[in-house]
């Protein structure tokens, strides 16, 4: 088959690898129709190299038809159309059974101290090969793949592996109250998305702030607030208080991560850590402050005293000094973590109907086949040509 494969630094090649097989009763195979390039890949593409091997298969977003499944597989068939969670999760465990499948105690990487197995995402969660790739081996078959319906394309649905979930999540954990605010920084798929469920939830206030021109029209299209990072410069905080009753948001949902512009020192880092050899990165990276807290530190300061702060976006460095004392005279709640997939998916189904009050049919800007795949990591990567989300179709020609 063809699949997205890593081999270095801003290096992704779509190779010719073996077809995946069953490797146990409950496994099945899924045929990939449609598979989404997130913004956490960019984290594989540019700083997490230490954590893969070349020839690692990318991608956590897919969607497609089961093509064979194991003899304990009852609960799909053949033919059926399912969307992959980008956990690894066995939906029975003590965490899975309380809504916490990104811990899953049956696929928890308790030997790099992580929690469950991730599709497609470095040895520290599994090192599991991921979906951008023409076929897919699902384990958990009875209880991991979402089973959705025949007729709409696949933009209605391919959204619950990640996106929708991620920014369900992000909302749920800021918890601003209907008739307060919400700051969203950053507005790539999952900052777009909370914005778009925050006024779906009767949110009053919805703020979003990016540094993208055509990521700020998108947004400002759908009747959020928006601010321009670049146009408001120091003047942010007075920006943001202006539309909050001069306190600052009830909640902040930073939706940017380790990649935050702004952060120079954590660039360098970034890159220093680059050239090093595996295995002195690798450690290094786990236990140094090497993240772009940038973002992190605005939702600090754009958050009102007693507010939230949701963390959606990713974050790799253990020990990255913290305004503490900031934070615990603000009296801010932080919540943070991997989404729980099938946590929300009761809450979000209803909410892919033809009604499509959250505009999944159109999310994506791009649709590309997947050899084409490499030059699209660049794209985004660099925001050009409006990219805000990017979905491959695997089988589409060259």
């Amino acid at each position: 088959m063809r699949a997205l494969t890593w081999h270095g630094r801003r290096d992704v090649r779509v190779d010719t690898v073996p077809d995946p097989t069953p490797a146990d009763p409950e496994d099945v195979i899924v045929e990939i129709t449609s598979t989404g390039l997130c913004g956490s890949d960019l984290h594989l593409y540019e700083v997490l190299g230490p954590f893969l091997a070349e020839g690692d298969i990318l991608g956590h977003e897919p969607m497609g038809r089961v093509v064979e499944k194991g003899s304990a597989v009852t609960e799909l068939d053949v033919g059926d159309r399912v969307v992959v969670p980008f956990n690894v999760s066995c939906g029975r465990c003590w965490m899975c059974e309380r809504g916490l499948h990104s811990q899953c105690e049956t696929t928890q990487n308790r030997d790099q101290g992580m929690g469950a197995s991730l599709f497609g995402y470095t040895k520290l969660y599994g090192q599991v090969p991921g979906g951008q790739a023409e076929y897919l081996r699902v384990p958990f078959g009875n209880a991991l793949p979402i089973k959705v319906p025949e007729g709409p394309p696949d933009d209605r649905f391919v959204y619950l592996s990640d996106v929708l979930p991620t920014a369900w999540q992000a909302v749920e954990y800021a918890d601003p109250p209907r008739d307060g605010s919400l700051v969203v920084l950053g507005l790539g798929p999952i900052g777009d998305m909370a914005c778009r469920v925050a006024r779906h939830r009767g949110i009053e206030t919805v703020i979003g702030i990016d540094l993208v021109p055509e990521r700020l029209v998108r947004a400002a299209a759908r009747g959020i607030t928006t601010i321009d990072l670049k146009e408001a410069g120091r003047d942010l905080v007075e920006r943001v208080r202006a539309h909050t009753g001069g306190r600052g948001a009830d909640a902040v949902i930073d939706a940017v991560g380790m990649e935050a512009h702004g952060s120079p020192v954590g660039k360098l880092a970034h890159t220093a850590v680059g050239f090093l050899p595996d295995a002195l990165a690798a450690p290094l990276m786990k236990t140094a402050g090497v993240d772009r807290l940038a973002a992190l530190l605005t939702a600090v300061e754009l958050v009102r005293r007693g507010g939230t702060v949701s963390l959606s976006g990713v974050y790799g460095g253990t020990a990255d000094p913290l305004p503490m004392l900031r934070i615990f005279d603000k009296q801010i709640q932080l919540r943070m973590g991997q989404a729980n997939v099938h946590r929300w998916v009761p809450d979000l189904l209803p909410l892919l109907s033809d009604d499509d009050p959250l505009g999944v049919d159109g999310f994506a800007t791009h649709h590309v086949a997947l050899e084409q795949a490499p030059e699209a990591y660049a794209m985004f990567q660099e925001k050009r040509d409006g990219a805000v989300k990017v979905l491959f179709k695997p089988g589409a020609g060259a």
